[in-house]
């Protein structure tokens, strides 16, 4: 999708320093983290949110990249989030994986 900052992101139209990157997928840091470690995993490919996705091969590429990246930096707790839809907090609609770790995350947030 042209406007979509995500895929110009995954495309490298614009500069990211990847944390993890494979065929479907890349992993990169959050501008506005929510713990010490928030590390965004995105599909190559535009699927505005998980209600579009259809493809399972990117789902488990999805899954597999987040697995890859905590096992990459060494990080065994930690809370994983998809939100899917605006009421739901998704605020750039390119489907995303949040990993957060590095401090207590309690549920409820808050």
């Amino acid at each position: 999708m042209q406007d979509c900052i995500f895929c110009k992101i995954a495309n490298k139209e614009i500069p990211s320093n990847f944390v993890y990157e494979d065929e479907d997928c890349v992993a990169f840091n959050d501008l506005n983290p929510q713990a010490p470690t928030h590390i965004l995993v995105i599909p190559k490919k535009h699927y505005a949110s998980l209600n579009e996705l259809d493809d399972v091969k990117i789902m488990g590429a999805l899954l597999n990249a987040v697995k890859n990246v905590t096992k990459k930096l060494n990080i065994t707790d930690y809370r994983t989030v998809v939100n899917t839809g605006k009421q739901a907090g998704q605020e750039v609609f390119h489907i995303h994986f949040h990993v957060l770790s590095g401090r207590p995350l309690n549920w409820p947030p808050g």
